[in-house]
């Protein structure tokens, strides 16, 4: 994920292996990927982006033949640091891994979690993509500059929701979108969701004025009609959507989330190997490829020990962005 704006640059991209238990014809003995027992974490409800993700990437995994009988669950709350928490206390367990990305780096900074990311076992970046700014299809607001205009005039009045905690790519894109169009982001009324499964049905309900999530978890319901996309904060447009990009709009804002997998800390070098080994087959497979297309995600490959560099430097990106924002 990447956010460029004038003074700061934040960056972002996250995978998930999960999905409910899998049996595959596959063997992946000749590849090495079998991992029996493997549990994979998703640290928000079902129906966000780490749950869609997940369940892709397991379906790919299971249709590849590189293992089966993967089991997922979902653990969520404060913004995923629950699911950090019960992460770290597995400690050498080489059979469970956690999908996660920028969320996950903010919740463990704005809700003060004695676990981060720091202390985790970083396996793989794999994803990126913009996030949308959608409206019900029966709100007022059909286009990017309605929005604006009415959320200038009274931001306090017109809630943001979003499915990530204050730090999370959702409210950093909400925030920098608000310092955008003149608004100042301490004045913004932002409502966390954990996840944008429980966000969509606040902005159906009209319980927000418009939502910030990513474009994978919405592309159904804006294909449908029961979502408007106002616009996308990433530097293009997203291929067989309608609508601008902020800055296209006249909105200086460049914004893109990642998604990855950590496990948890005192692996041995064979566990970290075997999980890595399955991601990277994965990356590789032509399942994942049309996975990646059909949900419009960027392809942001990262392993190991550049992977742990990266998460370090987006903590520090986030305290930076924060700060800068003056949250």
């Amino acid at each position: 994920m990447r956010l460029r704006t004038p003074s700061a640059l934040l960056g972002a991209a996250v995978l998930v292996l999960a999905g409910p238990p899998l049996i595959s014809s596959g063997s992946g003995s000749d590849t090495g990927t079998q991992i029996p027992g493997l549990r994979l974490m998703v640290p928000n409800s079902p129906g966000g982006g780490y749950d869609i993700t997940a369940r892709t990437a397991a379906k790919d995994a299971e249709d590849a033949g590189l293992t089966h009988n993967i089991e997922v669950f979902n653990l969520p709350g404060a913004g995923g640091t629950v699911g950090l928490s019960r992460l770290v206390g597995e400690h050498g367990n080489g059979k469970l891994a956690m999908s996660m990305g920028l969320g996950v780096v903010g919740a463990a900074r704005s809700n003060h979690s004695p676990q981060t990311l720091a202390d985790t076992t970083p396996i793989a970046r794999l994803t990126e993509e913009p996030d949308v700014v959608v409206v019900a299809k029966d709100s007022p607001y059909k286009d990017i500059e309605q929005l604006a205009d009415a959320w200038k005039k009274n931001p306090g009045k017109l809630p943001a929701g979003g499915g990530s905690s204050p730090g999370g790519p959702d409210h950093m894109a909400t925030m920098l979108t608000a310092r955008a169009s003149g608004i100042k982001p301490k004045d913004v009324n932002y409502i966390p969701y954990d996840g944008g499964g429980e966000l969509l049905a606040s902005i159906l309900g009209n319980k927000v004025a418009f939502g910030v999530s990513g474009v994978g978890e919405y592309l159904d319901q804006i294909k449908s009609g029961e979502l408007r996309l106002l616009a996308v904060t990433g530097p293009n447009r997203v291929k067989g959507l309608d609508a601008p990009t902020l800055q296209e709009a006249g909105y200086d804002v460049d914004f893109t989330n990642w998604r990855g997998i950590v496990a948890p800390p005192g692996l041995s070098e064979a566990q970290r190997d075997k999980l890595t080994g399955l991601v990277r087959k994965l990356h590789a497979s032509p399942e994942w490829k049309e996975s990646m297309t059909k949900n419009r995600w960027d392809d942001a490959f990262l392993t190991g020990d550049k992977f742990g560099e990266f998460l370090a430097a987006q903590d520090r990106r986030v305290v930076s962005v924060l700060k800068e924002l003056g949250l």
